[in-house]
């Protein structure tokens, strides 16, 4: 089985969680490989997560699992190194599980944005979120 990159130096962040709780559904669930815990977005028009790395990386995927109904049809993806420059890509989420490969660059950022998202108040709810590839 292939790791994810994120490691506990890795500096996470996100939009919003639901009631502030994160206890019960803060970020730290995205990364736990625990299946009965999640991020949980509150509500809004655009939700995201941003990764800061402790060394540079190349990506080459990232896996993504939803929670039905609280997905996201269309996401954003940037990532750089010290800055947002090097992939800005759109891509279709409209499922619960979801690979999508990412553009090869060495980057030390990446920023997930969920746009147009299924639940009608914008929530977005978030078991796993998996980045793969190699250390440079």
């Amino acid at each position: 089985m292939t790791h994810s990159l994120v490691c506990p130096e890795t500096v996470s962040r996100v939009s919003s969680v639901l009631n502030r709780n994160t206890r019960q559904f803060g970020k730290k669930h995205l990364f736990d490989q625990d299946e009965e815990t999640c991020w949980n977005s509150d509500q809004g028009p655009s939700q995201w997560v941003t990764l800061e790395f402790p060394q540079c990386i190349c990506v080459s995927q990232l896996q993504i699992q939803f929670q039905g109904g609280f997905s996201s049809r269309q996401g954003r993806l940037e990532a750089g190194a010290g800055g947002w420059e090097k992939i800005k890509k759109s891509v279709s989420l409209d499922c619960s599980a979801y690979t999508f490969p990412v553009p090869p660059a060495e980057v030390d950022r990446l920023k997930v944005t969920f746009e147009d998202t299924t639940d009608f108040f914008g929530r977005v709810v978030i078991y796993h979120l998996r980045v793969l590839g190699k250390k440079v």
